[in-house]
């Protein structure tokens, strides 16, 4: 698969995506380095699902895949995913971004791609990370949900 690179670490593409709202495939795509093209997902009757060409960070960081959901109706500000490959992101260097966080969702036992996810609340809106069952000890995907 073709992969990008870009210069940004993976903290430095979490704060200039934040910085952008509300997301639009050319703002994240210049950002990220990588080209967003329409999936034309079912369900896409409320929202347009947009996924772009993993990008390698910096840091060892890989975006395995980038999710962007842009509601149809409203100009809303989107609906961001970002899911990691390469180095592992353990929970306490999340926790050197971002000290305040809140658990808000745990596995359920049905899979072990279920996560762990703990939220931010920040003055634009929620930044959640996620750690699968499959790998607990890695940041699975980050995920960015505007106010």
């Amino acid at each position: 698969m073709n992969r990008q690179a870009t210069t940004m670490t993976l903290w430095q593409a979490v704060d200039a995506l934040a910085a952008q709202l509300p997301f639009s495939t050319q703002k994240v795509g210049r950002t990220l380095s990588t080209t967003l093209s329409d999936t034309h997902a079912a369900g896409g009757d409320a929202f347009r699902f947009f996924e772009g060409t993993p990008v390698r960070l910096a840091d060892g960081a890989e975006l395995a895949r980038i999710d962007l959901r842009i509601k149809r109706e409203d100009a809303s500000q989107g609906f961001l995913v970002l899911e990691l490959k390469g180095r592992c992101v353990p929970m306490a260097e999340v926790r050197q971004h971002y000290a305040a966080l809140e658990l808000i969702d745990v596995p359920r036992g049905r899979s072990l791609d279920e996560a762990s996810t703990f939220t931010a609340t920040l003055g634009w809106g929620r930044l959640s990370f996620g750690f699968t069952e499959r790998n607990p000890d890695c940041l699975a995907f980050v995920a960015f949900d505007p106010a």
